[in-house]
């Protein structure tokens, strides 16, 4: 969120608008919030290392949530009144510890792709990222609490939207708030890019190794990890399996059970190793990514004016207030749009996969 130089010059008319409309979006973020720890408690389909990492930082959001659904009564109240202050800690911790967790997501990423880190490695590093995002966020923003000067007042005061750092302490609120948030984005950024260079050559790798064994052809919807090759061995020796059996003329009964059971070893196998060798695009990519893009939606608005403001301490523009407050207060609505979404999509698309890898079995048992 952008925090601008005091009140601005705005009537009663478009601060009531302001208000409004920040209301309004703290409203769909809750609801947001409520989606992801929701539907994350009522369906087993959303449990994986990315989903606990994105209902972990929905209770970020909801106090968030808070701060935006405050909105302009904090700087009503004062910049010395205990609302105003208690908004400003919001405002200083929770937006930043956003960012932090959306890198937490892209660094799972790098691991699983990079070092083939399974569902238990992931779930070790959750209170780790934990500790140190609630700690590196928490600190500043309790210590601004007790920082007051005769000639600045105190750190925490009025920004027209909200309270945040006071605009007579604006060294601490670039050097505290946005570095942190945009070397985070900038980490991520260079994080999916590494990562989607790994992902496009693991593919043509395992294109060029299907082609040359006549194998089937790779999922668009996967990731192959870092022992591709073993997927690729598992399914050779499906064929070689059901080629090697023949019935005869004494022993119909036994061929036909023990084609059977290869089938079934095999359609086991098939989905066994489509779930370990091969990574989930939606599940452990797509998401995180577009976490990551709504991210930069939300601090497109307030970094520009921001920027504007320093190279024109004059500058003001209402509109762009406006876009600030609005998304600014969506956080936690574009989370659970997401989440939701985006999961849905992928326990679809791993149903589907898994009714394919089983009808060998079908087909077997329809002969017998």
């Amino acid at each position: 969120m952008l925090h601008i130089r005091g009140a601005a010059d705005l009537d009663e008319s478009q601060l009531q608008t302001l208000t409004i409309v920040t209301r309004v979006a703290s409203t769909l973020s809750a609801i947001g919030v409520v989606t992801i720890i929701g539907t994350y408690c009522v369906s087993k389909h959303f449990r994986n290392p990315m989903h606990r990492l994105i209902v972990i930082n929905a209770f970020y959001n909801a106090l968030d949530v808070v701060c935006t659904m405050i909105s302009t009564s904090g700087p009503d109240a004062g910049n010395t009144s205990a609302l105003c202050q208690f908004q400003g800690f919001l405002n200083q911790m929770f937006p930043v510890a956003d960012v932090l967790w959306t890198l937490a997501m892209a660094i799972n990423v790098y691991l699983i792709v990079h070092h083939s880190y399974d569902v238990g490695s992931l779930k070790r590093l959750e209170w780790k990222y934990m500790v140190v995002i609630s700690i590196v966020t928490f600190i500043p923003a309790f210590v601004f609490l007790f920082i007051s000067t005769e000639e600045n007042g105190p750190m925490y005061g009025s920004v027209t939207l909200w309270c945040a750092i006071a605009p007579k302490w604006v060294l601490f609120r670039i050097v505290i708030y946005y570095v942190p948030i945009w070397s985070s984005i900038l980490i991520t950024i260079a994080i999916y890019l590494f990562v989607g260079m790994e992902i496009a050559r693991r593919r043509r790798i395992l294109r060029s190794m299907s082609s040359n064994m006549h194998g089937p052809a790779m999922e668009e919807d996967t990731i192959p990890a870092a022992t591709g090759s073993d997927s690729c061995g598992n399914s050779t020796s499906v064929a070689a399996d059901y080629d090697e059996t023949q019935p005869t003329s004494s022993s119909v009964d036994e061929s036909h059970t023990s084609v059977s059971n290869k089938y079934y070893a095999a359609s086991t196998t098939r989905v066994a190793t489509a779930n370990t060798s091969s990574l989930s695009f939606r599940q452990y990519i797509l998401m995180p990514l577009f976490f990551f893009l709504a991210l930069l939606l939300v601090w497109v608005a307030p970094s520009t004016n921001r920027v504007a403001a320093f190279v024109n301490p004059s500058f003001s523009s209402y509109p762009l207030l406006l876009m600030v407050g609005i998304t600014g207060s969506l956080r936690g609505f574009w989370n659970g749009i997401v989440f939701v979404v985006v999961g849905m999509r992928s326990w679809k698309r791993r149903k589907e996969s898994d009714e394919m890898a089983l009808q060998p079995v079908t087909a077997v048992q329809g002969r017998l």
